[in-house]
């Protein structure tokens, strides 16, 4: 059992006999105080579970298929989307129409909206908002196809990796986005219609962000969507190297000008300054978008971390 679902369990079962027994009094605990369960006569607070997990943090909307208190998970049946397993532990703030409530109150049927991050392999849930009315979400990911004619995008997310359908209604906005607007030299913006600009499109390999909201139908329907990169578009990533595998030639970036994490691929036969590359060095990178990564064709280290 891993670490992490070992302290899921364990936490759920001390909400439990907090919720069960009688001799808890509401003055106990100041509201301000971290919250705390006892376990046979053993106090588990906020500070004794790891931190969680970092990462860029995604929000999701859905509808609550079922709760698993055992296991502290819950399946969210993603607008658009297919189900998805979300984890979720003491850590998890939880509010319904704006006012905090606990973990417990997650109920099947719930329309939600969640922050989410990867914390290794699964789905980890930062906040989970229960919302009366129909909540709205984004999502990242690449363009699989856009039919015009049947204002349908479909879009494979990041988070799931699975297959996302929305509805893209006339006037909804289409704007490029960082690296996207550095290259273009402006954030154009612009309403999406059937003829698209071919400067400013949705072909397939597009990585793009998407805002929408849930209709009353529970599909999704997009408000804004972010051009993030098109094929063959040429990027430069300027930040320290955040780790470094020079056998499969990735490396990973965080660019403080967006404070954005970038996998990118080189090749390290045809880059011989690969070999001088270190984890925490100061680097510029021009990289090709392929549709799929971000593929290097120059890399210099900056004199800065060149000592």
């Amino acid at each position: 059992m891993s670490r992490l679902l070992a302290i899921a369990m364990l936490s759920s079962v001390a909400f439990a006999q907090v919720s069960s027994s009688s001799a808890v009094s509401k003055s106990a605990q100041d509201p301000g105080d971290p919250p705390a369960a006892r376990v046979e006569g053993a106090s588990i607070a906020l500070s004794d579970l790891p931190a969680t997990p970092r990462g860029k943090s995604t929000v999701i909307g859905g509808a609550i298929r079922g709760v698993d208190t055992v296991r502290d998970q819950f399946t969210l049946n993603v607008y658009g989307g297919k189900s998805l397993k979300v984890l979720f532990d003491a850590r998890t703030q939880v509010y319904r129409d704006g006012l905090r409530t606990s973990v417990r109150d997650l109920r099947a049927g719930d329309h939600i909206s969640v922050e989410t991050v990867l914390d290794g392999t699964t789905v980890f849930a930062r906040s989970i908002h229960m919302l009366s009315l129909l909540p709205e979400g984004e999502c990242q990911g690449q363009v699989l196809n856009y039919n015009p004619a049947e204002h349908e995008l479909t879009i494979l997310n990041d988070l799931s990796r699975e297959p996302v359908k929305l509805r893209v209604p006339a006037g909804a906005a289409i704007v490029r986005s960082g690296q996207a607007a550095s290259n273009q030299g402006s954030s154009d913006m612009r309403s999406l219609d059937v003829d698209l600009d071919p400067n400013l499109n949705l072909a397939k390999g597009t990585l793009i962000s998407v805002k929408f909201r849930s209709d009353n139908k529970g599909h999704g329907v997009a408000s804004e969507i972010s051009i993030l990169a098109t094929p063959g578009a040429t990027f430069v990533f300027v930040g320290n190297i955040a780790s470094l595998d020079l056998h499969s030639g990735l490396l990973a970036l965080i660019d403080p000008r967006d404070d954005k994490r970038y996998q990118i691929v080189f090749d390290s036969a045809r880059l011989p300054i690969s070999r001088d590359l270190h984890e925490g060095a100061d680097v510029t990178v021009t990289t090709e978008f392929d549709g799929g990564r971000y593929v290097a064709n120059a890399i210099t280290i900056n004199s800065a971390s060149s000592k």
